[in-house]
């Protein structure tokens, strides 16, 4: 095997590791879009990360250094209850949207960086939807309007909310 020949063999073999390496991390992120939903808010479309376990929603957007101006995160919770959000380690302004179980709007409040003090809903609620800050003005999303939750989302883990029965 001559030089060039070992030369053109390393140059084959790198390029043949950065097509499976490129193969893999596309799975990667293909699995990763199974907790995404999109959701209209006010006049726009977002596409949401679904965080509906407590290790999702503990990491929410902590770390990230930007975030498309049409995303952000969907927190589902099992009850309807006092809110209390904070941006440790949340590098991005942004705004919360807090709902209630019917989807209904009770607060929407601006949040800064490394914030550690805490935001508290105004009430009672089921939902939290994160976006880039002024997102929600921009969009004209308002206290008393109804978010359209994705079915799939409305519940931690993609489950359905028993259903009563009326027998005896």
């Amino acid at each position: 095997m001559t030089a060039a020949d070992f030369r053109f063999a390393r140059l084959l073999a790198l390029a043949l590791a950065l097509v499976a390496t490129s193969c893999k991390s596309e799975s990667a992120a293909e699995s990763s879009e199974a907790g995404v939903v999109k959701m209209p808010l006010g006049r726009e479309t977002f596409t949401l990360e679904v965080a509906d376990t407590p290790k999702k929603q503990q990491l929410g957007l902590m770390h990230r250094k930007s975030m498309p101006q049409d995303h952000g995160m969907l927190f589902v919770f099992e009850d309807e209850r006092d809110r209390y959000f904070w941006m440790k380690n949340t590098l991005i302004p942004l705004d919360i949207v807090y709902a209630d179980a019917k989807g209904k709007v009770i607060s929407i409040k601006p949040m800064k960086p490394l914030d550690e003090s805490s935001v508290p809903s105004d009430g009672p609620a089921k939902y939290a939807v994160e976006i880039n800050q002024g997102a929600a003005k921009r969009a004209g999303v308002a206290v008393g309007d109804v978010l359209a939750i994705p079915e799939e989302a409305r519940e931690p883990g993609g489950r359905r909310p028993a259903r009563r029965s009326n027998a005896r």
